[in-house]
């Protein structure tokens, strides 16, 4: 039996990727779909990114595009113009920068290569959307006027739990941009940094960024039973590192 399982955002933690395929039983007949943020955080980012290139020869992956892999790709590729350093480094790029200092420049092209084919969004047969952040169009990703809004955005997140649970779906002042899509899965933004918390649901957004990049725990779940697995909160799992702040 083949099942479609969606993951949260990993930002280096391999050892929670490893844990939850195994939590969840994955098998090379599962579709994977990860939400982003592949890198920045804990210190195996240059390792994550290994093992995702070689799952995706073992069975079919959908790779979205988060922020910290644009920020990390316009790095490698010396853009650094386009990076606030500082920023950056203080929301988990100095453990992915000093993780690289000992990666090859063959094993970094190959990273680079990946990092370029990540997908800003994918929409499955069933009107169902995977996106890292959200997106501003209130006619849907398609017609998005500023790409990168799709894996920086919040204010989506931000409607939805701002909005009255009774609300009817059909009134006229239901927005717009939660009736497009039957489901939407996104990452980005952190339910909770301090502590283990299950995947969240408002209105037809699933949120499952279980902050992994903190003291959360990493999220796998299948998106047709929304049974899901998690991991040991990563600061358990990388107990002499501090991860984000």
């Amino acid at each position: 039996m083949s099942r479609t399982l969606v993951i949260g955002d990993i930002h280096g933690g391999l050892k929670a990727v490893k844990q939850v395929l195994k939590r969840a039983n994955s098998t090379s007949k599962d579709t994977l779909v990860f939400l982003g943020d592949y890198v920045d955080g804990w210190s195996q980012s240059p390792e994550t990114l290994d093992f995702l290139i070689d799952l995706s020869h073992q069975q079919n992956c959908i790779f979205i595009k988060g922020n910290h892999d644009e920020l990390l790709l316009d790095w490698l590729e010396n853009r650094h113009e386009n990076i606030n350093e500082e920023m950056w480094f203080k929301h988990g790029g100095k453990a992915t920068v000093d993780a690289y200092l000992k990666v090859s420049d063959s094993v970094k092209q190959q990273h680079i290569q990946f990092l370029k084919t990540l997908q800003n969004y994918h929409l499955d047969e069933q009107n169902r959307l995977f996106v890292h952040a959200g997106f501003t169009n209130m006619n849907g990703v398609k017609l998005e006027f500023f790409p990168k809004l799709l894996y920086w955005d919040r204010t989506l997140w931000e409607v939805a739990l701002a909005l009255d649970e009774a609300m009817d779906k059909n009134s006229e002042f239901y927005p717009k941009r939660l009736k497009i899509y039957s489901e939407i899965y996104i990452g980005h933004s952190p339910i909770s940094k301090t502590a283990k918390v299950e995947p969240l649901f408002k209105h037809s957004i699933w949120n499952l960024d279980t902050g992994a990049a903190f003291k959360g725990a990493l999220t796998i779940m299948d998106i047709d039973s929304k049974e899901f697995w998690q991991s040991e909160v990563l600061s358990d799992l990388y107990s002499n590192e501090l991860g984000r702040n």
